[in-house]
């Protein structure tokens, strides 16, 4: 009986464990974003960051702006930085936050609001996300293109990884020596897939490219962050849901919200995710339970 029980708990334990959390809304901000691509968290700040493209994700038209908000979808400032053109993923380290804007890495220095630098990617048609990694460098994901952009620390953008086995990158997130990535799937007609995309990991080290677990399709991914229990959060842009998936490629939908959820943002100590809205201009935050 001893036996039964034990083992008996041991299996609650480990259901426990692996069951998919659960997701409630907790606010939907008031204002207009202008096709709210990213959200990036400043802990140092303890605010967030949005992109906004505001017309064409491919358009130089210098009217695409960054948002600051609050945890709780207060508006701090709508237009914090602008000038930009169309901008999509974010990241910050050493104090800067950088911005992937159609083909040049932009540079902010988030104390002062004011761009330090802006770095053209030769040959790029399309950038989407950025992450960096311990050191400083920051990484940038060319979707069209099947390629990976590196900054180093000498202030020098250049191709990191061309492959298509990356299957159209569009989410990036650094973990450990590896850089995980959210695939788009191969697009046939703009941005349709005739077959989704999946997660994909890469050795900073060796560059290798492998698939998560089986490698079976699950979505026209976008953001990609950690759930800080050994899986991820995802998007899928197209299908408008937010994705749990394990180490071993599988996966359960925890939202069904509307096509343009993008890349979101994971706040795991206040246990929040937040997501923009390209195509209904919002942003939105859901307490994870």
């Amino acid at each position: 009986m001893k036996k039964l029980l034990s083992s008996l708990l041991l299996l609650s334990v480990s259901f426990t464990l692996n069951a998919a959390p659960v997701i409630e809304k907790a606010w939907e901000t008031a204002a207009e974003f202008k096709l709210p691509e990213s959200v990036i968290y400043d802990d140092s700040n303890n605010v967030l960051y949005v992109s906004n493209m505001q017309d064409s994700p491919f358009t130089k038209d210098g009217n695409g702006f960054i948002s600051k908000i609050g945890t709780d979808g207060t508006i701090i400032e709508l237009e914090w930085v602008t000038g930009l053109n169309a901008p999509k993923g974010l990241t910050i380290s050493d104090g800067n936050l950088y911005i992937a804007d159609v083909d040049q890495l932009i540079v902010v220095e988030i104390a002062t609001g004011k761009i330090l630098s802006s770095h053209h990617a030769f040959g790029a048609g399309f950038l989407n996300d950025v992450t960096a990694d311990a050191i400083g460098n920051v990484y940038v994901s060319d979707m069209f293109n099947d390629t990976i952009y590196r900054l180093n620390k000498l202030g020098q953008l250049t191709v990191w990884l061309y492959s298509p086995d990356l299957l159209s990158p569009n989410g990036l997130h650094v973990e450990g020596n590896e850089l995980i990535v959210g695939c788009w799937g191969f697009p046939m007609d703009g941005f349709a897939t005739e077959e989704p995309g999946h997660l994909k990991t890469v050795s900073l080290a060796t560059k290798e490219i492998k698939s998560l677990g089986n490698g079976k399709p699950v979505g026209n991914l976008d953001g990609v962050e950690p759930d800080g229990k050994d899986a991820y959060y995802a998007t899928d842009w197209v299908a408008g849901k937010l994705l749990h998936i394990k180490k071993d490629g599988s996966f359960e939908v925890l939202l069904e919200l509307t096509q343009g959820t993008a890349d979101h943002e994971v706040i795991l100590k206040d246990k929040l995710i937040v997501i923009p809205n390209m195509v209904e201009g919002k942003v939105l935050g859901f307490n994870i339970k």
